[in-house]
């Protein structure tokens, strides 16, 4: 047993240096408090960092992949009349803000060694309220409001945050790689809701449709709690996070704002792409699957930038991603045909699946020690949320009942070329900070 303590010791101790080259962490600061990991709380592999990926891509699937799947419900509330399209559009941006701004809470909750507890009440209120959706008044509003928007943030709130951040106290070397693997869960359940959703509502009407994907959610959610567990080995006995550092790092801050206003136009494809493609006179059957193409394309998009973040360094992906997400947002005005519409369902989501997956590999690298991963994200998902809430429901204002797509199109553009700027000006105070380039 002896041996067996001093071999894990030796070998986490010498991945530390790999460790500030290659993940972008502040070096030296915080990461020397590491405690030697036990083999059944080792980093980089091993069962428990396995089952926890695997868990956190389940928990994923049903929250933010059940989230960017709200087109679908914007194309039924919008063509229903029982709102206006901006209207509409707040039920579904509440939901992402409160499952981001949930993330201050949850994320301490983290640090503080409460994952279980916040899995198991952020699950109940979730398969609650999407049970409660499904017994709804359409034509009554702050019904659907109610339950989807605010019941389903909240839920969803406690479970995303640390789903992702619970990544970085498994895996180290390979940290961004997992969250990126993590993340594919909102393309998977990009895929599986928007099509069964469609589907459904044309079989078994609005009720039974809402119902039979909350089975899925309830199944899918039992099984990411019993497989998700924390690393205590990793996080050790190093200093409290203390929130004032985290709000005086300006890089982390100058990153964390650009993603608030990227969030602003980020969004805007995965709510009205539908409705675009419909009125744009796009085959209905071909448009119902638009939601699910762009999230296919996602998977790729998801993994593939955080293998690359790994070697690279994430900022040093996210700022040309960044830049794809313009150009393809604003070649929207180019698209009205068939092949068009699925052609930028295909290469937008890849390039938002890229950007949303390497925001937090960021805000990882930017932490001085695990104990504050939580607090880090919370902060930063707490600031996006803001972003979320006000973004779409803009659009749908823009667009108003004469549906002027330029306005939304040149808006959620203009939007992203600010957040471009901010991390930017982030990236290179790090170089500056740190002395290295790869970042």
């Amino acid at each position: 047993m002896a041996n067996m303590k001093a071999e894990a010791t030796t070998s986490l101790s010498n991945s530390l240096p790999s460790v500030n080259e290659k993940s972008g962490c502040l070096p030296e600061q915080g990461q020397e408090q590491l405690s030697p990991a036990s083999p059944s709380h080792r980093v980089d592999g091993g069962a428990r960092a396995w089952c926890t990926l695997i868990g956190g891509v389940l928990m994923i699937t049903v929250t933010f992949g059940y989230s960017t799947s709200f087109g679908v419900y914007q194309d039924i509330y919008t063509r229903s009349h029982a709102a206006t399209a901006s209207n509409v559009s707040w039920i579904g941006s509440t939901q992402l803000f409160i499952l981001y701004a949930m993330g201050l809470p949850a994320g301490k909750l983290l640090d503080m060694g409460y994952l279980r507890y916040t899995n198991l009440a952020g699950s109940l209120i979730y398969v609650f309220s999407l049970f409660m959706v499904s017994l709804v008044d359409t034509s009554a509003y702050y019904q659907v409001y109610l339950s989807q928007g605010i019941g389903l943030g909240i839920g969803a709130g406690l479970l995303y945050v640390p789903a992702v951040a619970v990544q970085a106290h498994h895996w180290i070397r390979h940290r961004a790689f997992a969250m990126g693997v993590v993340v594919t869960g909102s393309s998977l359940g990009g895929i599986i809701f928007p099509i069964m959703l469609n589907q459904l509502f044309k079989l078994v009407g609005f009720e039974w449709a809402v119902r039979a994907s909350a089975f899925v959610v309830l199944g899918l959610l039992g099984a990411a709690n019993l497989l998700m567990s924390d690393n205590p080995a990793v996080k050790g006995d190093g200093e409290k996070p203390v929130l004032k550092n985290v709000l005086t790092d300006v890089p982390f801050m100058l990153a964390s704002f650009g993603v608030f206003v990227i969030a602003w136009g980020i969004f805007f494809p995965h709510f009205y792409l539908q409705l675009y493609a419909i009125l744009h006179g796009v085959d209905a059957n071909i448009a119902f699957y638009t939601l699910a193409i762009m999230n296919a394309a996602g998977l790729p998009g998801r993994i593939i930038p955080g293998i690359l973040a790994d070697r690279f360094g994430p900022f040093n992906i996210i700022v040309p991603v960044i830049i794809l997400n313009v150009v393809f947002l604003f070649a929207l005005f180019g698209i009205s045909t068939e092949g068009s519409t699925i052609a930028f369902a295909v290469l937008y989501g890849v390039s938002s699946g890229a950007f949303m997956t390497l925001w937090s590999p960021c805000a990882a690298a930017l932490a001085v020690h695990p104990n504050e991963v939580g607090v880090r994200f919370g902060v930063g998902f707490f600031m996006t949320a803001f972003g979320a809430l006000i973004g779409t429901p803009i659009d749908g204002a823009l667009l108003g009942e004469s549906f002027a797509w330029y306005k939304p199109i040149i808006f959620s553009g203009a939007s992203l070329v600010v957040g471009f700027i901010f991390f930017v000006a982030s990236r290179q105070l790090l170089v500056k900070k740190t002395g290295r380039n790869m970042v």
